[in-house]
């Protein structure tokens, strides 16, 4: 039973960084089992993205300093339209951080543009929490 809540944790940590991982159709598959406590698995895929979501704001606050770099992954045009996108809709862009596509970057942006760690963490655990509340309620059929 531990190595299903190590792999949720895994996939959410991974799914939270740039890389291309997913971890809801594994939390619905451990929800549907009903081999696992549910706020077990929705504490551990939270705290999981909570956390990778807090790698991306930690290579954020070093990232500028790479800008000049060929191998850089962001022209300086890129940086600019997203520090230029999070300053005009603010820390509360990360209510979006857990969007696919849109939701990593925005974690990263918020390093680069000095968010402070605790309303990041607030904000973002909120946003993600919700997302994987909300994807349970519809897995148990508690939403319709």
């Amino acid at each position: 039973m531990g190595a299903a809540y190590a792999g949720l944790f895994l996939a959410a940590f991974g799914a939270a960084t740039l890389l291309p991982l997913q971890s809801e159709a594994l939390l619905v598959g451990l929800i549907v089992s009903e081999h696992y406590w549910l706020w077990g698995l929705l504490g551990v895929a939270t705290l999981g993205n909570v956390l990778g979501s807090l790698v991306n704001w930690w290579l954020g606050r070093g990232l500028e300093r790479f800008q000049d770099r060929r191998w850089f992954p962001l022209s300086p045009q890129h940086m600019a339209k997203a520090q230029k996108h999070y300053q005009r809709f603010g820390h509360w862009s990360l209510l979006f951080s857990w969007l696919p596509v849109v939701g990593d970057p925005l974690t990263l942006i918020a390093g680069v543009m000095h968010e402070p760690l605790g309303r990041f963490l607030l904000i973002v655990t909120l946003a993600k929490g919700a997302r994987y509340g909300v994807l349970a309620m519809l897995t148990l059929g508690w939403l319709g």
